[in-house]
């Protein structure tokens, strides 16, 4: 291993700080920006089996599934 490697601070690991600020400085931008509620829109507009499908895919990446969680995607969310 070189030198540079073994002495190159950035490399942080999981969870990292300089993510975590990145991360969070995107957020509160698109927050600020206006933008949500026409996200939430779009995002209520989607087809109810496709979301069901959509958090099944995600679910099925996850380590282990939050037994707090339950969603009816056949019920609307917004009126």
């Amino acid at each position: 291993m070189s030198d540079e490697k073994a002495t190159d601070t950035r490399i942080q690991g999981e969870g990292d700080r300089e993510s975590a600020r990145r991360y969070n400085q995107a957020t509160r931008e698109f927050v600020e920006s206006g933008r949500v509620e026409e996200a939430a829109a779009r995002a209520g507009d989607q087809d109810p089996k496709e979301a069901e499908r959509a958090e099944k895919a995600g679910a099925e990446k996850a380590k282990e599934k939050d037994p707090a969680v339950h969603r009816d995607y056949q019920k609307p969310t917004r009126d």
